[in-house]
């Protein structure tokens, strides 16, 4: 969002500065977590966390007391929408997740199960054998599970799109873990079993989740959810290859569902512990990929590509440090996520016993974040040259250790560290698709070298250069321009 005392520079693909345009009205009608995931233009990364229903807060414990089955809480439209509101009405993140569980459609497929406190989920008669898997209905929402419906139209008319209301699903590797191993596991050797020794039971079981999640995206989105996750929480117990036999496949089969009754509904997927699958997360076709906090947010940008959003990715155990430390993870995770289709978020859902105070912290630094290219304070200067027809200028400063000579022209020259963001220095500021794509590393100078829409950015932490392609000679020590860069004729 820009302010009225701003205005946005476009750069053309080829370096040119493009006309300067006045300020667009913001609409209020669409939640800011919608726009971010497009790709929008955003003042500030939207943010929710996972689990931010429940657990921690004392409003949620007070409910327990009163009801003491997480089933009754979870099944109940009334106190699934008051769960749900809590934090909303505390914190007012630009997420308000549906209170429930993955495995609420279970008793809808014929697979009783109750979650036990201190226990977690029980399945009551775990799967082993095709019989087993002939018995499991595939999945009708609006017959099993209406109160799902009814909360979500209530909480869309609750919140009033001043945040996106957020459905979620079980991915079917993650499902089928829990049915066939009875509950949470640590080895997850039946489950293994079943797989290498019995595939056929295992994928028949596999499709049934698939296309009876694929209904439940399609029934959230219906009655209300504006995005919907989708947890493939222990889809990182499998190898790469396992995982493109077990997993990936259904993940596909569900997105590709969903997108062609609802093509517009962002998809959200998080896989716990997913560093070594990343790849392989963005083929599903997922809008987003949540990254755990064990996977350095920069890394996973540039391991999934431009076109995939992000969320996450602070550890949720740094909600139990100091105020200070909070708000430098959160600012570190925002800047390594780079402008633009990035959720701020937890790699993980918060943990019980999680300070109160802090979340509140959490939620309130969010609100000062920045989107731009600075993000924090450091110690240097913002410095614009622009000017379609401006005049050859040498420049000669210290970036890496080393002279950096060149010549710019209709570019910009970032030298990072501010004190000052750009968008609060009331100068020109730079909006440009794709900013932050896919690193490339210079070998003679092991440094981050960032390509998009024919720009090259040589980006370390004190110095970004950003130069169209077709006008660099050479990268070394030295980054030096074509003579007839921007040249009249």
């Amino acid at each position: 969002m820009l302010r009225d005392d701003e205005y946005e520079v476009v750069i053309t693909k080829f370096g040119n500065p493009g006309t300067v345009v006045e300020p667009k009205a913001v609409s209020v009608a669409e939640p800011l977590l919608l726009k971010a995931v497009r790709g929008e233009d955003v003042e500030r990364p939207p943010v929710w966390l996972m689990r931010q229903a429940g657990r921690y807060m004392k409003s949620y414990q007070i409910i327990c007391e009163k009801y003491p089955s997480f089933r009754e809480r979870s099944e109940n439209v009334d106190l699934v929408v008051e769960i749900s509101l809590q934090p909303w009405n505390v914190f007012k993140p630009d997420g308000v997740i549906l209170f429930s569980d993955i495995l609420t459609p279970l008793s809808g497929m014929n697979i009783p199960f109750d979650i036990v406190k201190g226990k977690g989920p029980v399945i009551f008669d775990p799967m082993c054998t095709d019989a087993d898997v002939d018995q499991v209905r595939e999945f009708d929402p609006k017959e099993s599970v209406p109160y799902v419906g009814k909360a979500l139209t209530i909480l869309r008319e609750e919140v009033n799109n001043e945040a996106a209301v957020l459905g979620f699903v079980g991915a079917p590797f993650t499902l089928a873990s829990y049915v066939v191993e009875g509950g949470s596991s640590k080895h997850f050797s039946k489950i293994k079993r079943l797989a290498f020794s019995q595939p056929k039971v295992l994928h028949a079981l596999l499709q049934k989740f698939a296309t009876s999640m694929a209904k439940y995206v399609q029934y959230q989105a219906d009655n209300g959810a504006q995005a919907v996750q989708i947890f493939d929480s222990w889809a990182t117990e499998l190898s790469p290859v396992d995982f493109e036999e077990f997993s990936l496949p259904y993940l596909k089969q569900i997105v590709d569902t969903v997108k062609q009754t609802h093509p517009d509904l962002p998809l959200i997927l998080y896989a716990s512990g997913s560093g070594g699958l990343l790849e392989r997360l963005a083929l599903t076709g997922a809008d987003v990929v949540s990254l755990d906090w064990t996977v350095d947010m920069a890394e996973g940008r540039r391991r999934l590509g431009a076109d995939v959003a992000v969320q996450g990715n602070v550890d949720p155990g740094a909600l139990f440090g100091s105020k200070e430390f909070i708000t430098n993870r959160i600012n570190d995770t925002v800047r390594k996520a780079g402008r633009g289709k990035h959720i701020l978020n937890l790699g993980h859902g918060i943990k019980v016993g999680t300070p109160e105070e802090n979340v509140a912290h959490f939620f309130e630094v969010y609100r000062k974040t920045k989107s731009d290219f600075i993000n924090e304070p450091c110690d240097a200067i913002f410095l614009w040259l622009v000017g379609k027809w401006c005049h050859k200028l040498p420049v000669r400063f210290f970036g890496f250790g080393m002279p950096v000579i060149g010549s710019v022209y209709p570019l910009s020259l970032f030298i990072l560290g501010s004190k000052y963001n750009p968008r609060e220095c009331r100068k020109m500021c730079l909006t440009a698709d794709k900013f932050f794509s896919q690193p490339y590393e210079v070998p003679s100078l092991g440094l981050p070298l960032f390509i998009c829409d024919g720009f090259v950015c040589l980006k370390q932490s004190t110095f970004d250069l950003w130069v169209p392609t077709d006008d660099v000679t050479s990268y070394g020590t030295s980054v030096v321009l074509k003579d007839n860069f921007c040249d009249d004729g």
